[in-house]
């Protein structure tokens, strides 16, 4: 690991594995009861009522608002869910700040400031002919991904213990000094086709 912290090793970079998660929902006498209607009638759970009908919602919720043109059309979550989903912790977080940077949280922009700063997506990141900034997926994939696996845990300990330039100072270091990812990077070489298709952040 390129960045090391007493406490890294007690996180992994790996996401919960977990089939579910208990969530406290607080419904008003009206809601509840139509909800325990709706659930007998599907022979359902309240709470398998309740998953089933938010599952149901994210494809009436509009993540990204198009303009309309040239087959910029809205999307739904449910449209994106795939992109935006995946089971590791790290992969999922890069994944939301590259598409929706809109939608992170305080803290979240922090910790993405910082992974900016460190040089450790620079690998995967271009600026297109429009002066827009593009993403290499495959490169994010099959070269960003696993070694930002092995940093996640460190990140966000040097994060919560205040010392995130310092994590990105270790990092660029590291970087050059060729321990975080294999030394020769793949062809970075921008097509046209990427100007079109870049995700502008």
């Amino acid at each position: 690991m390129a960045t090391e912290h007493p406490e890294s090793k007690r996180k992994g970079g790996g996401g919960k594995l977990s089939r579910s998660e208990t969530v406290t929902v607080r419904l008003d006498p009206k809601l509840r009861y139509l909800a325990e209607l709706a659930a007998r009638k599907q022979r359902r759970t309240v709470s398998s009522f309740i998953e089933w009908a938010v599952e149901q919602s994210f494809r009436d919720v509009t993540i990204y608002h198009g303009s309309g043109y040239n087959g910029d059309d809205n999307i739904t979550i449910e449209q994106d869910a795939a992109e935006l989903w995946d089971v590791d912790d790290a992969e999922r977080f890069v994944r939301l700040a590259i598409k929706y940077p809109d939608l992170l949280t305080h803290d979240e922009q922090i910790l993405w400031k910082v992974l900016l700063d460190s040089e450790l997506l620079e690998p995967a990141r271009f600026r297109t002919a429009s002066g827009k900034i593009g993403w290499r997926w495959d490169v994010l994939e099959d070269y960003i991904f696993p070694a930002l696996r092995q940093e996640w845990g460190s990140l966000n300990q040097f994060v919560a213990d205040g010392k995130a330039q310092e994590w990105a100072m270790l990092t660029r270091k590291a970087i050059k000094e060729g321990r975080v990812y294999p030394r020769t990077p793949p062809s970075l070489k921008v097509t046209q086709a990427d100007d079109t298709e870049d995700i502008p952040f």
